[in-house]
């Protein structure tokens, strides 16, 4: 049997898994096994919590529904911080984190809202990676027979952001696909579709690396606030609204950005192994 927990942030949907107390062997067809909606837990991404190698509190490996493995998931992040502390794996409300590319702090609140320091955003194209002659605040890609204008930035995994006048009929199942699998990112990349309502106040979709369109995305929500406060569109503070709910991004336009919001235990159970 696979002990497992249920949790979600803002509609955007994990399996947590204990990596810690038993170490677990998990492959790209057992994930997507689980992701599934129909015929497993279902999911957005699978997190298994697991010791950490250095001087972070624990490892947290992120696998996409498509069995595939990210680099970062700042709603997830917030949810592990939550899921450490209720199975027991520690009693502190800071905790440090480490993934397979990046390392966050996370503080949980009492009432469950946890805010989890994503780093400094990453412009460099380089570093993004992006293929890109030299760094600027916009590029153009061809997608489906068109010039679409993009920002890049890394929040420890690759983001595009559009900026868009209307985010109900932006062409996300349209552009989304393309644009994830565009040559010029070389590991895909999550795409978000921005509308800037007002100086404090974005309203964002985003196509997620390896999953699709979800209802949240906390990485895709730093992205596009950091792309909004480099470009002079939005202040420091921020709310971020997408499809399942609002995250509150604090960044200045420099040094780590911060991102505040729910973590949502759902249920538990157990998957038996002829589900495997």
């Amino acid at each position: 049997m696979l002990s497992f927990t249920k949790m979600h942030s803002l509609g955007n949907d994990f399996v947590m898994l204990d990596g810690v107390r038993r170490a677990l062997v998990l492959d790209s067809q057992l994930i997507t096994r689980i992701a599934d909606r129909h015929t497993g837990i279902g999911c957005d991404q699978v997190i298994v919590a697991q010791p950490a190698s250095g001087a972070a509190d624990f490892f947290m490996r992120i696998y996409n529904a498509d069995g595939s493995e990210s680099g970062q998931c700042g709603n997830g992040g917030r949810c592990f911080g939550r899921f450490l502390i209720e199975q027991g794996l520690t009693d502190q409300r800071q905790i440090t984190v480490q993934t397979i590319t990046t390392e966050m702090a996370l503080q949980v609140a009492d009432d469950w809202q946890v805010t989890a320091n994503m780093g400094e955003p990453v412009f460099n194209p380089a570093a993004i990676p992006f293929r890109a002659a030299q760094q600027a605040a916009e590029y153009t890609l061809a997608a489906d027979g068109e010039s679409v204008r993009i920002a890049a930035v890394s929040m420890g995994n690759p983001h595009a952001v559009l900026q868009v006048d209307d985010v109900d009929h932006a062409p996300v199942e349209r552009l989304g696909p393309l644009l994830e699998c565009h040559g010029d990112f070389p590991q895909r990349a999550n795409i978000g579709f921005a509308q800037v309502l007002g100086r404090d106040t974005i309203r964002l979709r985003v196509w997620e690396r390896g999953v699709g369109e979800t209802q949240a995305c906390g990485s895709g929500a730093c992205a596009a606030a950091a792309v909004c406060r480099q470009q002079g569109l939005v202040d420091d503070n921020v709310s971020v609204t997408l499809p399942g709910g609002s995250v509150k991004i604090t960044w200045p336009g420099y040094g780590d950005l911060a991102m505040t919001g729910p973590a949502i235990t759902v249920f538990t159970g157990q998957l038996p192994e002829d589900a495997l």
